[in-house]
């Protein structure tokens, strides 16, 4: 039995499948793959936590971890009396690795990695949608991510793997895909004749499927171009969610961080998707208590969620990242960024409610994700009563919501 623990990205969980078809096939037998995450110290001690307690659980097991915070720091992992193997972002992909396993870090230089291959993968455990890898790697370095330094340089996936991943999704009973990387918006700059995420997002939606569905997620608020924009109006099969990287709501802390928008960016961008579309749904990524943001500064976030209607937040407390710029800079107490997070999902769970109260009394659709539960095409979860196998797409009504989600019944 091969069991792989993902931590971090939706980028994490595609690659989680593509480990567990690779162990499989090489024969690898009771082991346990772990695939961590560094975006803070918090997603390294639960990890940490975790390898421990399953080596408690299953002393027998091969222990394997892999991932973000093993590629940045092998040698802590490979120093745990816990761990059997430690490998590497890029091996970890290889069907070669878990043939060959060994007691060294299997871990290269991920800044030398110059390709990113589509792998075909047959669907995902669990889950009623699927993700679909397109990029890999920043080629940016905002002050606080440590990332970079885990996934390499950004490299795109060829538009024809792409699509031919697609097509095997949903030969396989997919019929939503959610398109995902470290760094989407930059995919196909690396190409010899560069490409945008619009061109690959235009040939997804003429090769696919009248019936597949495409959700765009964690995307920087510069890289949703009007071209991007025009695709979303004229196309119902492109999610009516967005999230995207904003990280702060004031522009002295966006330039500290080394962020490529400003606030008046992110307006710009959730204005322009509600014009084509006014039943947008928009998420956020946010960090409290950067170094140096004053309490005037964290007012300004705390008003841009309201500002821009950003219903479905991502919220986290500053974590120092040992070799970034900000771990250099004058950090706030953790009680003080344990706060101004406290304070944005408030914010955020503020218009997450008003996002419920504007669709009771509609039809919508949604995705069932489990007995009793479903989320509708704008990500928001719905309680259903159903029996309907995950992955159906189903039409609900939508007739009331609590404080965590809409109540709806199917119709028919």
């Amino acid at each position: 039995m091969i069991d792989v623990v993902t931590f971090g990205c939706r980028l994490n969980a595609y690659e989680s499948e593509v480990i567990r078809r690779n162990a499989t096939k090489a024969g690898l037998d009771d082991a346990i793959v772990v695939n961590t995450c560094a975006v803070t110290a918090e997603a390294e001690r639960q990890a940490r936590q975790t390898i421990r307690r399953l080596r408690r659980e299953r002393p027998q097991s091969k222990l394997i971890v892999t991932g973000c915070a093993a590629q940045i720091t092998p040698a802590r992992y490979a120093a745990m009396d816990e761990v059997d193997a430690v490998v590497g972002n890029e091996e970890k992909l290889l069907p070669e690795t878990f043939a060959q396993m060994g007691a060294a870090p299997l871990v290269g230089d991920i800044m030398t990695v110059s390709e990113t291959a589509g792998h075909l993968i047959e669907g995902f455990e669990g889950r009623s949608r699927a993700f679909l890898q397109i990029q890999n790697g920043c080629d940016h370095r905002c002050t606080f991510c440590i990332i970079p330094f885990g996934r390499g340089p950004s490299r795109s996936v060829k538009p024809a793997e792409v699509i031919a991943q697609s097509h095997r999704l949903y030969e396989n009973g997919y019929r939503e895909i959610v398109l995902t990387g470290v760094d989407i918006g930059d995919y196909g700059k690396d190409f010899e004749t560069p490409a945008t995420m619009a061109d690959l997002v235009g040939e997804l939606l003429d090769a696919l499927p009248d019936d597949m569905r495409i959700r765009i997620t964690s995307i920087d608020p510069v890289e949703v171009s009007p071209r991007l924009i025009d695709l979303y109006a004229e196309d119902a099969r492109l999610q009516p969610h967005w999230h995207l990287s904003v990280q702060s709501g004031d522009d002295m802390v966006l330039r500290r961080m080394a962020r490529r928008h400003r606030r008046a960016d992110v307006l710009r961008v959730a204005e322009a998707l509600r014009a084509v579309r006014p039943d947008t749904v928009i998420g956020a990524d946010f960090i409290a208590g950067f170094p140096t943001e004053t309490e005037d500064q964290a007012a300004n976030t705390l008003a841009l969620v309201e500002e821009a209607d950003l219903a479905l937040l991502h919220v986290f407390p500053y974590s120092a990242r040992e070799g970034t710029a900000a771990a250099k800079m004058p950090s706030w107490p953790k009680a003080v960024r344990r706060e101004r997070a406290a304070a944005l999902r408030a914010a955020g769970a503020h218009q997450r409610r008003t996002n419920f109260t504007r669709f009771v009394g509609h039809t919508v659709d949604a995705v069932v994700e489990e007995s009793g539960a479903a989320r509708t095409a704008h990500y928001l979860p719905v309680t259903i009563e159903t029996d309907t196998a995950p992955g159906t797409w189903v039409q609900v009504s939508l007739t009331g919501h609590t404080d965590d989600a809409l109540i709806g019944t199917i119709d028919g």
